[in-house]
C-alpha cells in the first residue's frame, strides 16, 4: 500500500473533508500523513494520520473566521469580504478575485522549499492537494511529484474550456441572476486574474524547474492522474476535461458522531414545543452576517409556533442572544453533521459541505449564496429540487416564512439523494484512489525519487 500526504490548507471547511479522506485511506492500509498547520493537528490524530506541520498560505480559519488569529493584513482582507458580501453577489466575487493572490499565493517560493524538504524526509508515493492550495499544487508540479487534486467546491472550480473561467459561476439560481453588464464587469475581472497567475506560474515554473512542462492557465492546473470531487455526479454538469481520472464522492463527511447529552437534551426540550425544528448555519465565514440570520430566525418562527430554530453565530452570538427563547438555541457553533439527522430543514449559504451534508442526511434546504462558488451550488439545489433559493441581501422575515413551506415539501425527493448517497462518501473516493495510485507507472520511480520534469504536468 503507497504512502501518502495530503496537504490541506489552514481553513476547517477543508481539512475536515480531507481528515475524513485521510481516515477512508489509512482504513484501507495506506500510510497517510496529515500536512496543514499546528491548529489541524488533532484532526489528523483523529484520522489516524501522522501530522505534519506545512503551511500553504498566511490566512486561516480554524472554525469561526473571525475570532482566528491572524495577520493584520489577513484580518483586514476578512473585513473588506464581508463589507463586499453585503454590496451583493459581484462586489463579492470581485473582491475575492482581488485577494486571490494574497490569500492563496502569498509565499510560493517558500511552500516549494518545504514541500521539497518534506518530500525528502517522507519519500512520499503521492500526494492528495486541495485544489485551493494553488503553491502547493505548483510546487509539486515544478518537482514533478505524483498527486491527486481534490476539489473541495463545486466540481466548474476544474475548469472545462476556454469559456469557463476561475471565480464566474457556470449557472445562477434564479432569485440571483445577472444583468449582461455585471456579467461583463465579473468576466473581464476573472479574464485579468487568469492571465496574472498564469504568468505567474509560468515565471515560477522557468526558474524553479525549467525541465517540466509550462502551464498554459494556472487555474486549470491540476493532477493528471485522477481529480477527487466531494460532490455528486449531477447530470446537468459540464462534462469533466479529458484526462486525469474523476472521481465523485458524492460528499466529504466522515462517520455521524453520535449527539452528547447536552445536545440530546436541547433537541428534545425543543420537540416538546415544536413539530419541525430548523437549523440555521452561514459557515465559518458568513456567520458574521448576524444580519441575515436574524431574519431568518424571525421568519421561521413567524410562519408556524410549532418551529424552533437552532443558530450557529459564531463570533455574532452576543449580538443575537435577544433572539433566544424555549423556541431558539444560538450557539458560536453547532455540531452540524450530528445535528442533521434530528432536523427538519437547514438554512445554509450553498457551501458545499453544507450542501453534500443536506444530501446525505435527507434533508432539505433554504439556500442564500453569498459568495465563492455558492451560487453554482444554489443553482444545482434549485434544479435538483433538493432546496429553494432567496437572495441574502434582499430578504424579509416573510420571505423566509414562505420559502421555509416551501422547503418542508421538498422532503419526500431529498431522501431519495440520502438512499443515492449512503454508498459513496471518503471510502468510495479511497478505494478509487488506490486503485489509481496502483496503477502501472502512475506513482514514483523508486530508483530515482523526486525529480524536476514531467511527472505532475498536465
Amino acid at each position: 500500500m503507497p504512502r501518502v500526504v495530503i496537504v490541506s490548507p489552514p481553513f476547517l471547511s477543508h481539512a475536515r473533508p480531507l481528515s475524513a479522506l485521510a481516515a477512508a485511506l489509512r482504513d484501507r492500509g495506506a500510510e497517510v500523513f496529515f500536512a496543514c498547520t499546528e491548529a489541524f493537528e488533532d484532526l489528523a490524530k483523529d484520522s489516524g494520520a501522522r501530522f505534519e506541520p506545512l503551511g500553504v498560505t498566511r490566512n486561516a480559519n480554524t472554525g469561526v473566521a473571525e475570532t482566528t488569529p491572524q495577520g493584520a493584513s489577513e484580518s483586514a482582507r476578512l473585513a473588506e469580504f464581508l463589507r463586499a458580501t453585503r454590496a451583493g453577489a459581484v462586489p463579492a466575487l470581485m473582491t475575492q478575485a482581488r485577494h486571490r493572490r494574497a490569500d492563496m499565493m502569498a509565499d510560493p517560493a517558500g511552500v516549494f522549499v518545504a514541500l521539497a524538504e518534506l518530500d525528502g524526509r517522507l519519500r512520499p508515493d503521492w500526494y492528495v492537494v486541495d485544489q485551493l492550495s494553488y503553491a502547493a499544487t505548483l510546487a509539486l508540479h515544478c518537482l514533478g511529484l505524483p498527486y491527486a487534486t481534490y476539489c473541495p467546491g463545486h466540481p466548474t472550480y476544474v475548469l472545462d474550456g476556454d469559456d469557463a473561467w476561475f471565480g464566474v459561476p457556470y449557472a445562477w439560481p434564479e432569485a440571483l441572476r445577472l444583468g449582461l453588464g455585471d456579467l461583463t464587469r465579473l468576466r473581464a475581472v476573472a479574464r485579468r486574474n487568469d492571465r496574472e497567475f498564469t504568468a505567474l506560474f509560468d515565471r515560477f515554473v522557468r526558474e524553479r524547474a525549467p525541465g517540466a512542462a509550462g502551464v498554459d492557465r494556472a487555474f486549470a492546473l491540476t493532477s493528471p492522474h485522477a481529480v477527487v470531487y466531494a460532490y455528486p455526479r449531477l447530470s446537468w454538469l459540464p462534462a469533466p476535461q479529458p484526462g486525469p481520472e474523476h472521481v465523485y464522492a458524492g460528499h466529504m463527511a466522515g462517520p455521524t458522531a453520535p449527539l452528547d447529552d447536552a445536545w440530546a437534551d436541547r433537541l428534545a426540550r425543543l420537540r416538546e414545543r415544536a413539530d419541525r425544528i430548523v437549523l440555521v448555519a452561514l459557515g465559518t465565514f458568513l456567520t458574521a452576517r448576524d444580519d441575515v440570520v436574524r431574519t431568518v430566525v424571525r421568519g421561521a418562527l413567524a410562519g408556524d409556533d410549532r418551529v424552533a430554530v437552532v443558530a450557529a453565530a459564531g463570533a455574532r452570538s452576543e449580538a443575537l442572544a435577544d433572539l433566544v427563547s424555549d423556541r431558539v438555541v444560538v450557539l458560536p457553533s453547532v455540531p452540524q453533521q450530528s445535528l442533521l439527522p434530528h432536523v427538519d430543514a437547514m438554512v445554509h449559504h450553498g457551501g458545499n459541505n453544507s450542501f453534500t451534508e443536506c444530501l446525505r442526511a435527507g434533508v432539505p434546504a433554504l439556500v442564500l449564496p453569498f459568495s465563492s462558488d455558492q451560487f453554482a451550488i444554489a443553482h444545482d439545489a434549485e434544479r435538483a429540487a433538493v432546496g429553494v433559493v432567496r437572495d441574502p441581501n434582499r430578504l424579509a422575515p416573510e420571505e423566509v416564512t414562505a420559502a421555509l413551506d416551501r422547503v418542508y415539501r421538498l422532503a419526500r425527493g431529498v431522501a431519495g439523494w440520502a438512499r443515492h448517497l449512503r454508498s459513496g462518501g471518503p471510502d468510495r473516493a479511497a478505494a478509487r484512489l488506490l486503485d489509481i495510485m496502483g496503477g502501472a507507472g502512475a506513482g514514483r520511480a523508486p530508483e530515482t525519487g523526486a525529480g524536476v520534469g514531467a511527472e505532475g504536468s498536465r
